[in-house]
């Protein structure tokens, strides 16, 4: 969702006249290896195939990281680029900033400065050593320029460029839209049924990934007797369901209390345009990701943030977005999610979420200036 409008924007700047020509090498570490989470983005935002694609797959974060750099020392060596564009935080994201500094070629962090100030969580790691070692840090918001510039970044290196995930939400709205509400619940059912009946502003979406509320019996067990008894009482529920978090329903035996409920829809995990069209009618979204804070932000959904912190406060509704955090406790979220139901659809566009950030970012490399 990050790449496919940079390399857009690299097409677009080489059908200009007279511009110097970029050429760009795509890829791919295979850390999101199922072909749910990860091949289907590709084909839906028209990346290209990747053109190399190291196939790490899973693993401990040490073996991921440390299996990614010894794959990215040999790209990096034998391609001899002059950038390494790098996005997000996993632990790619982490692995290719080391592995190109050490071989002193200039990084670019696309997302940069997004702290969420738990320092427990792997992506707070990786973002915190990335953006250390990066030559260009393009943020998405200005609380982000401000954290970076309490940990002693040089203004010189930071360029406010907005959010590129928005780039790809306004060039998919329309495709999008055109798709039918029964259609991608049936068609990407877990367990069929026998009538699908989504209506619009009728329902509520929920995704669920996290160690911190799916990895522990006790805490998983509560939050989906709160969605059986509380949620799926007042709304259709569309629960998009994660591989581990599928696991751990089975693995706790929780799994058949959900196949029993007759308002819950299960889905295979989702592409992305089928995700948007279920996001921009929803009454209200539940989730623990990051990404869509942001996409509910823009297109007004409300949303409760199932987790303690954020790295994207930009998204919080004391900063003007939609979102609430309720981390796993089931009475704040009980509480909160009545709350919302009351509440008005309130799209809010922060500065530079304009759907041109692609371009933006790829204008200030193209002008870096050590």
């Amino acid at each position: 969702m990050k790449v496919a409008p940079f390399i857009k924007a690299i097409g677009i700047h080489n059908k200009g006249i007279n511009v110097e020509k970029v050429t760009h090498v795509l890829v791919h570490t295979g850390q999101h290896y199922d072909d749910r989470m990860s091949k289907k983005f590709f084909e839906d935002l028209g990346i290209p195939n990747a053109d190399i694609n190291l196939g790490i797959g899973s693993g401990s974060h040490a073996e991921q990281v440390g299996n990614s750099m010894i794959a990215l020392e040999k790209v990096f060596e034998n391609e001899k680029p002059d950038w390494v564009v790098i996005y997000g935080d996993v632990n790619a994201t982490l692995a290719a900033s080391v592995t190109a500094k050490k071989l002193h070629i200039k990084v670019c962090h696309v997302e940069a400065g997004l702290r969420s100030g738990d320092i427990r969580m792997p992506e707070e790691i990786n973002r915190l050593v990335t953006d250390r070692l990066s030559d260009l840090l393009l943020t998405p918001d200005k609380i982000s320029i401000e954290n970076l510039k309490k940990e002693g970044v040089p203004d010189s290196a930071i360029r406010f460029v907005g959010n590129i995930m928005i780039d790809t939400l306004e060039s998919n709205r329309d495709k999008a839209n055109a798709l039918d509400l029964d259609r991608i619940v049936l068609q990407n059912l877990i367990v069929p049924k026998n009538e699908v009946k989504i209506k619009e502003n009728e329902y509520a979406v929920m995704t669920l990934h996290r160690p911190s509320n799916v990895d522990d019996k006790e805490i998983l067990t509560k939050l989906v007797n709160f969605v059986i008894n509380e949620v799926s009482s007042k709304l259709s529920i569309v629960w998009a369901i994660h591989p581990r978090t599928e696991k751990q329903l089975k693995q706790f035996s929780i799994w058949d209390r959900l196949i029993l409920s007759p308002n819950i829809y299960m889905v295979n995990p989702l592409g992305y345009h089928e995700m948007l069209k279920l996001n921009m009618y929803a009454k209200i979204m539940l989730t623990d990701s990051g990404g869509l804070q942001e996409e509910c932000t823009v297109l007004g959904t409300p949303c409760l943030t199932m987790r303690w912190n954020t790295e994207r406060p930009i998204t919080l509704r004391e900063h003007g977005g939609v979102s609430i955090l309720v981390g796993n406790n089931v009475e704040r979220i009980k509480e909160e999610f009545f709350k919302t139901l009351k509440e008005a659809r309130n799209p809010e566009r922060p500065e530079l979420w304009d759907g041109n950030t692609a371009e933006r970012c790829l204008s200030e490399i193209l002008s870096y200036k050590e």
